[in-house]
């Protein structure tokens, strides 16, 4: 075992620690140069027009800065490898712009901090991700409207508590995940507006003394407001747990259809057929067909559901104040858990748009079922005129007998339920075979249950076409706020070459970089 004199060799005399570089800043150096540097280049642009546009940086400065912050290898950074030289790529990037632009180039650090900055950089990462993720749920919600779109008259049995409860059809069923769909995709655009608000201007936590535009910097880089309380502006982490619990809900709520799913694959179940592209067999059972898409989804939203709870685990009990270091650790988690989501949205879009449903199964299965007495005790109440208790109690009796004299549904009759009426209400009915059976006939049942929200297919479809505009406007909010973002980012280069052209070309003839401390003084 290595003594005390030894480790210190080993870790180094000054900071960083090659143990904390290991563990801490190497990883954070991977994750940044492959998520933040764009972000990281974009906010210096944006920071830089503020700082000239209020006098804060001379136009031929700023010109120097602009040819930096241009001609700056993003390649050779991207590429990069870690090496304690500089301790994240933050500090990297700067070491790199003072190359080009020398000592000029620490003008763009005047009223800003990593702080602010940090948080900043974090926000429009995560404003686009959520972007991807809203796309990739309302593409499975296209296939689901379609799918119920399809299946708007196929019969199937509901189930409460895991056991027959009344029909309804597979169209009704899949729309009411698409409901639950159009509520994560709300939650998530929540989230979003949420984020999408600038910290920069904030700097350590205080803001600063010099005449900076906050509003100017967030309205470049296509935030939609500024977070106004300087304080708040670094140290507030709900807008992370927001996005995270959203992404954990979203993954619960479709976990459990898939979870359904599965189950309807049985051939116990026999409901429906994953198309061959998503299905596995067996090593040893020539008879499988292992719907291991559906399993890999389960797994997979179970990840996604932990990847993001970790993010609440990692915030709490952190203190109310920058906890930029901390957010270098949690982001990745956020990150993974958003990843996985758009994955399992992708997957999903593709077994349902060719997922096969066994139409006769179904209907056979609610035609045989005892789930639609209710319709009969329904029935009593209109025509007998009876309260709706008494009417369940005379079907519930009538049911009893039926399933002890091992009877089907298809096998109740007339006597039968005047048996059982004579037993609760002393009397007869006056319902006829034919009413009978209509009252057990399920898609009698589905289709005069067209009051809002119900199976009927007529009401259905209006459901789904309500669902549909929703969906559209969904759909061209995140077209329009993807188009507006690639706008002002690509905005800045534009505002700042015109800019550097007007004032100072550091590549004319007249530039002298040396004097100005640029490449050739360093």
């Amino acid at each position: 075992m290595p003594d005390a004199q030894q480790r210190q060799r080993e870790e180094g005399d000054t900071f960083p620690g090659r143990t904390y570089a290991e563990v801490v800043l190497k990883p954070a150096y991977e994750q940044a140069k492959k998520e933040l540097l764009g972000p990281m280049i974009s906010v210096s642009k944006a920071h830089l027009i503020m700082l000239e546009e209020q006098g804060l940086v001379a136009e031929e400065d700023a010109a120097i800065i602009t040819w930096a912050l241009q001609e700056l290898d993003l390649m050779k950074l991207e590429n990069g490898q870690y090496t304690g030289e500089f301790e994240d790529l933050f500090f990297e990037v700067e070491h790199e712009l003072a190359q080009l632009g020398g000592e000029t180039t620490g003008h763009l650090h005047l009223a800003r901090s990593r702080n602010d900055m940090g948080i900043a950089i974090y926000r429009i990462v995560l404003r686009t991700k959520l972007l991807t993720l809203i796309e990739s749920a309302l593409e499975l919600q296209e296939r689901l409207i379609g799918f119920a779109e399809e299946h708007a008259e196929t019969l199937m049995i509901g189930y409460t508590h895991t056991q027959q409860a009344q029909p309804t059809t597979v169209g009704h069923y899949i729309a009411a995940v698409s409901d639950s769909l159009s509520r994560d995709v709300r939650r998530l655009r929540a989230a979003y507006a949420n984020c999408n608000r600038s910290s920069l201007g904030a700097a350590a936590l205080t803001t600063t003394g010099f005449a900076i535009s906050r509003e100017r910097t967030a309205e470049l880089l296509g935030f939609d407001e500024t977070i106004t309380n300087a304080y708040d502006a670094v140290s507030g982490a709900d807008y992370v747990l927001e996005i995270a619990l959203s992404v954990s809900l979203s993954a619960v709520n479709l976990g459990r259809f898939v979870q359904e799913l599965l189950l309807w694959c049985t051939q116990e179940f026999a409901a429906v057929k994953v198309a061959a592209p998503y299905v596995q067999i067996s090593s040893i059972m020539p008879q499988k067909r292992n719907p291991v898409s559906v399993e890999h989804l389960r797994s997979l939203l179970s990840s996604c559901v932990g990847d993001a709870n970790t993010v609440q685990s990692m915030v709490h009990n952190t203190p109310f104040g920058d906890i930029v270091d901390t957010e270098d650790d949690l982001q990745p988690y956020v990150w993974r858990s958003i990843r996985t989501l758009v994955s399992s949205y992708r997957l999903l879009a593709r077994i349902i748009e060719t997922l096969e449903v066994d139409r006769d199964v179904l209907r056979r299965r609610a035609e045989m079922s005892y789930a639609t007495v209710t319709e009969l005790a329904d029935t009593l109440v209109r025509k007998e005129g009876l309260g709706f208790r008494t009417a369940h109690a005379i079907v519930a009796e009538l049911v009893h007998t039926a399933v002890s004299d091992g009877l089907t549904v298809r096998e109740l009759t007339v006597s039968g339920l005047n048996e059982a009426a004579r037993s609760i209400i002393g009397r007869p009915l006056s319902l006829t075979a034919e009413e009978l059976q209509q009252a057990l006939d399920p898609e009698h049942f589905v289709r005069i249950r067209s009051v809002l929200g119900g199976p009927s297919p007529g009401e259905l479809r209006r459901a789904l076409a309500v669902q549909t505009s929703a969906h559209r406007q969904a759909e061209v909010w995140t077209e329009q706020t993807r188009a507006q973002i690639d706008t002002k980012i690509k905005l800045l280069d534009q505002i700042l070459t015109e800019r550097r052209n007007r004032s100072y070309d550091p590549l004319g003839e007249d530039a002298d970089l040396s004097a100005k401390g640029g490449r050739n003084g360093v």
